[in-house]
């Protein structure tokens, strides 16, 4: 029986730090794990769109993968993004990676190929029928061009005993919440996106998968924490207090924004690789303003 209560609260979709020159920066990747692990994160999740995995080389995946699994040493669990257009494809390379380390997948939507529902349901079934993890499945319309539906979710919610939760980024809250009211008990209706996470767990969400939490893993666990707890006053101050910041990391692409917050940290190097590209002076010198702002309070 899979301890579902492991993935309620706080996840990372953890950045991949880059040197200047685009290599991975494995210094650098250790102290932000280590600051996501000291500041009272639930899991992080690896090799999302966060972490770049569009730009990484089969060898470098892996070399990630092998590193974070290391680094944690199973003090908190970890979820591995895997995902694609071809179904094939990704039942393959699940058979082909070893999951020692690993606690579930979270697995992306087809994208591009727009897929019919009935697609979707049985891309889905396939990956959960292959993997020995427990699967968290992963709706991002503005991404993928194609939205599971509120219906297909429930479809799969309830006859694909493997999938546990969705990562839900549709931004539609009716949507979420036909979700919310009619899901069996103990699937997790996790929020993909952070400026949601507050409205979404007072109406019974299981917590978030967040870029923000790079950033900031204490306030947005202590947020997400009161918000399982029932505290949901003091959860909203939480809210508020990081809304200006949320804001202002989409604003020019993820994980630009991050990338920079963290670098005005001292956390990381604001690098990216091609097609992605920092965000430009005016946003970074906003960012900056924030982050001082947010000291003060």
């Amino acid at each position: 029986m899979t301890d579902r209560k492991k993935f309620k609260g706080t996840g990372v979709a953890i950045i991949t730090p880059f040197h200047k020159n685009g290599s991975i920066d494995f210094t650098s990747f250790s102290k932000l794990i280590e600051y996501q692990v000291n500041n009272g994160i639930d899991y992080l999740v690896v090799m999302g769109t966060t972490g770049e995995v569009a730009t990484l080389t089969p060898d470098e995946k892996n070399a990630v993968l092998h590193f974070v699994i290391d680094q944690v040493n199973k003090r908190i669990p970890l979820v591995l993004g895997l995902g694609g257009y071809n179904t094939q494809e990704i039942v393959s390379k699940i058979s082909d990676t070893s999951f020692e380390g690993v606690d579930a997948l979270l697995t992306i939507s087809p994208y591009y190929v727009k897929p019919q529902q009935k697609g979707i349901f049985q891309h889905f079934r396939n990956i959960a029928e292959a993997c020995p993890v427990p699967v968290i499945i992963y709706n991002v319309p503005g991404r993928t061009g194609s939205n599971i539906t509120a219906q297909t979710t429930l479809k799969i919610a309830t006859e694909i005993k493997n999938i546990i939760g969705i990562k839900e980024a549709s931004g539609n809250m009716m949507q979420c919440m036909e979700i919310l009211k009619d899901k069996p008990s103990n699937f997790l209706f996790i929020s993909g996106e952070d400026a949601l996470t507050y409205p979404l767990m007072t109406l019974g969400g299981a917590g978030v998968i967040s870029v923000v939490a790079n950033a900031y893993p204490a306030e947005m666990s202590e947020m997400v924490h009161l918000c399982l707890d029932g505290d949901f006053r003091k959860a909203a101050k939480i809210h508020y207090h990081l809304l200006d910041f949320t804001n202002a990391m989409f604003a020019d692409g993820s994980p630009s924004g991050v990338k920079a917050a963290l670098e005005i940290m001292g956390i990381v190097q604001n690098n990216l690789r091609l097609p992605l590209v920092k965000v430009d002076n005016h946003l970074y010198s906003h960012i900056a303003e924030l982050i001082e702002k947010m000291k003060r309070k």
